[in-house]
């Protein structure tokens, strides 16, 4: 590392910077302070460790971003149209508060079809939900007592542990690591165990390692989750993204286990559908019907337009081929900037699902948070400290590459620059 360098560390913009100012009364500043009045839950949730970065690289030129985990794809033509046919057809009302029965259906059976899950009942076993993050809210709120505890394994996505502590519950974080590219050892597990254990909750692919499980792994986790009578939350929400050999396991199909898993995914990202909001859970009945329970009062339902494009990417036989596009693409996308991340001195493992690197800046000898921002600030490359997504991510960047190949390539240049200054 460059001891010389004098690079000022970016400070978030104070209310007055960005132009606003605190409310007044008859012209006079009002210096009530409602902090004491917050719920201790919301206090107790941190502020999210990826957005400051980004609100920040907005207000400057020439970024390039490999931080937001969002496709560069516009949504495949053939769900384009389903949205608007519906529109267009006046489809405006609430569906069923659990969603439209065609929907739940054609989730239930994609999921039969493609990984041998279970026969879930799409009356009751099966929720659409707005987006994978209402779901994962609804399981907390629906199981959780205060202080139940919830193993997690870490570093995860950033709403795992904010949906957890919301619900009045505890996480107990089980760090992984990049010498076992990151995958969650179960005998860690095991030890996490504690008698106000209630959850499990994994999410493979991963955000934001891109790690992934392979079947002898996840059997492992099942014999744990059984043996001790846990609830296991899969977090499935890149289940498409998943490249070289790796095929991906749905928790849910092991034996055993469709009677203690909530199956979670969604559209965002393998049908680039981020904006549509449509997610979707599946799990035993008296489960999801707590879930709906809470689902109804928060949110009634979720978007009908939403839901009637979704029902069209299950079930246009044309959409694949747009899927395996992007999939092939990612692929790409992916070999290019883990080579170079490597080549120019951060030390990266092969990721082997979802749409990100997780390169360790250990040879900078900066923190991870020193690092994004001097990397912004002298290069105009926007990533996100590890230590945003928890425990293990200390010492990493989650690189996404969801950006465009082109992008992808000129951030590894700069990235080269601001080694050969700092490596």
């Amino acid at each position: 590392m460059n001891s010389q360098s004098t690079t000022t560390l970016l400070t978030p913009p104070s209310l007055d910077n960005l132009g606003l100012s605190t409310p007044t009364l008859n012209g006079k500043r009002n210096l009530r302070d409602h902090n004491s009045r917050i719920s201790r839950r919301v206090n107790a949730v941190p502020p999210s460790g990826i957005r400051r970065y980004f609100d920040i690289a907005a207000t400057m030129d020439d970024v390039i971003s490999l931080g937001i985990g969002e496709p560069d794809f516009v949504t495949p033509a053939p769900i384009l149209q389903a949205g608007i046919a519906s529109l267009q057809q006046g489809h405006t009302a609430y569906t069923s508060n659990a969603g439209v029965i065609e929907l739940r259906a054609a989730v239930a059976q994609q999921l039969q079809d493609r990984y041998g899950g279970p026969a879930y009942d799409p009356e009751r076993e099966v929720l659409i939900t707005v987006g994978v993050s209402e779901a994962m809210y609804l399981i907390m709120q629906a199981i959780l007592d205060p202080g139940d505890e919830v193993i997690v394994p870490q570093p995860c996505f950033v709403s795992y542990t904010a949906s957890v502590i919301l619900a009045g519950g505890k996480v107990v974080d089980v760090p992984t690591y990049a010498k076992d590219d990151f995958r969650v050892e179960p005998h860690a597990i095991q030890a996490a165990i504690t008698p106000r254990t209630k959850a499990l909750l994994i999410g493979f692919p991963s955000n934001p390692t891109g790690a992934v499980m392979d079947r002898a792994g996840m059997m492992e986790i099942a014999r744990i989750a059984e043996q001790n009578d846990l609830i296991v939350i899969s977090d499935e929400i890149y289940d498409r993204l998943v490249y070289g050999d790796h095929q991906h396991v749905m928790f849910a199909s092991l034996p055993g286990m469709a009677e203690r898993t909530v199956h979670l995914g969604g559209m965002s990202k393998d049908y680039a559908m981020t904006g549509w909001r449509i997610g979707y859970a599946l799990g035993p009945a008296d489960l999801l019907g707590a879930m709906r329970k809470i689902h109804q009062y928060l949110i009634m339902s979720a978007s009908t337009t939403g839901q009637e494009a979704a029902l069209e990417a299950f079930t246009n036989p044309a959409v694949e081929e747009f899927v395996q596009n992007m999939v092939a693409s990612y692929d790409q996308r992916r070999r290019v900037i883990v080579a170079g991340l490597n080549e120019i001195g951060l030390d990266c493992f092969e990721p082997k699902g979802a749409f990100y690197a997780f390169p360790s800046i250990a040879k900078t000898g900066m923190s991870e948070h020193e690092f994004a921002e001097r990397l912004l600030l002298e290069e105009r490359v926007a990533v996100v400290p590890g230590s945003a997504f928890g425990a293990g991510g200390e010492g990493h960047v989650r690189c996404a590459y969801a950006a465009s190949l082109e992008n992808i390539e000129k951030a590894l240049e700069r990235m080269h620059r601001f080694m050969r200054r700092h490596g």
